[in-house]
């Protein structure tokens, strides 16, 4: 038995004295980007500082993280100033950060804002191009990690909202060399072969090295060609990805996705329930107004007396023709007083009428003798008397 053996403690105890009294360690400035950034409700900042080839995991307490003139994030290019510690209890070495300045974006960050502004450019982010979400999908397509949490949750949020619903899981890695290539190739076999009514395309949190083939242009690309329509569940609320802006419907999370995709078939029952409720008051109601409106029209006079309104139009005809038989009489009553007028003075200014008063009239040849000119010796006149005439002859 070896008795020089020393514990775990004691060895982790020994390395971070030997790190506390390096002096290349103490106070020392470090370059890198920024990864798995966690911003903890304690206001201790702890996250990853890497480069091409080596990573070192970074804390940065309540009192120093207050000074900070900007707010850290994945992909933040930055340097730190520090000192390099062992953690015993974890047996790790980490930088305690005191102080940290932007050193300019990282690559990646830098890709993705290149990316997003050219896809936004073509319009692939555009409100008129989504596809609306059907409301009673049979069938939901799954893109994600066969292992894991997300499809458990996705699975546990549509079967309680909907039994009924089928899900159709198509496996494809959410991370690393290759995964983009293999979410699009899948999103094409779904359209393909028609096997979903709407595709989730989902993965849980990560840094945005970890979320980096959702922000790949092969896969945007797949999703804004999808005929199906595609929500985009990538990474946390506060996460947001290439693919969500293709997509035709964003979610926070997986779950969100899940409830945003099925309906819940017991908010489905209560609305049918309360439209056969509503459609049923109003039937009611409209068989009641339209028996209101036959017994009103069953107790009009028309309907019991069908024959009166003939009448009183007979009665008005009469009463017409009458008071047209009047005028008319009337009318000829003064056309006759107005006749024996017009009689009476023609009588009165009449020959006839001054040959009964015991005058006779002389005419020569039809003419009328006015003076004693006109007639001579020898001329045979005709003279009427009132009963009569009578020839003479002038001497």
């Amino acid at each position: 038995m070896d008795y020089n053996a020393v514990t775990v403690t004691d060895l982790n105890k020994y390395l971070k004295e030997k790190f506390d009294n390096d002096e290349a360690l103490i106070n020392i400035m470090v370059k890198g980007e920024i990864s798995n950034f966690k911003n903890h409700y304690t206001g201790h900042l702890y996250f990853t500082l890497k480069d091409e080839n080596s990573i070192i995991k970074c804390v940065m307490f309540k009192n120093y993280a207050e000074r900070l003139k900007f707010v850290p994030k994945d992909g933040t290019q930055v340097i730190v100033f520090g000192s390099v510690t062992v953690f015993e209890k974890g047996g790790n070495y980490q930088i305690y950060v005191k102080a940290m300045k932007e050193d300019g974006i990282g690559d990646l960050y830098t890709k993705y804002e290149e990316l997003k502004e050219k896809l936004e450019k073509k319009g692939m982010f555009d409100a008129a191009h989504k596809k609306k979400i059907p409301m009673m999908p049979k069938v939901i397509g799954v893109l994600t990690s066969q292992t894991g949490s997300v499809i458990r949750d996705i699975i546990n949020v549509s079967t309680r909202r909907n039994p009924n619903v089928y899900i159709r899981l198509l496996p494809v890695p959410v991370q690393g060399d290759g995964a983009c290539n293999k979410i699009a190739d899948a999103i094409k076999i779904m359209n393909e072969k028609k096997l979903a009514d709407v595709i989730i395309v989902a993965r849980g949190g990560g840094s945005l090295e970890d979320l980096w083939p959702f922000n790949e242009e092969v896969v945007a690309h797949a999703i804004y060609e999808s005929e199906i329509p595609v929500i985009s569940a990538v990474g946390h609320e506060t996460d947001f990805t290439i693919a969500d802006f293709v997509a035709d419907l964003r979610a926070p999370t997986p779950s969100a996705a899940a409830e945003l995709a099925v309906p819940d078939i017991n908010d489905l029952e209560y609305k049918i329930s309360t439209y056969q409720q509503r459609l049923k008051t109003s039937l009611k109601k409209k068989v009641e107004l339209a028996r209101l409106r036959y017994e009103k029209a069953i107790s009009s006079r028309p309907f019991k007396e069908p024959t009166r309104s003939i009448n009183d139009n007979y009665l008005k005809v009469d009463t017409y023709i009458k008071r047209l038989e009047n005028k008319i009489k009337l009318i000829y009553k003064e056309k006759e007083a107005n006749y024996s007028k017009i009689v009476s003075r023609l009588d009165a200014l009449s020959p006839l009428k001054t040959l009964a008063r015991g005058y006779c009239l002389a005419e020569n040849n039809g003419k009328i003798i006015k003076k004693s000119k006109d007639i001579k010796s020898g001329d045979v006149l005709d003279l009427r008397f009132q009963d009569g005439s009578k020839k003479a002859k002038i001497v």
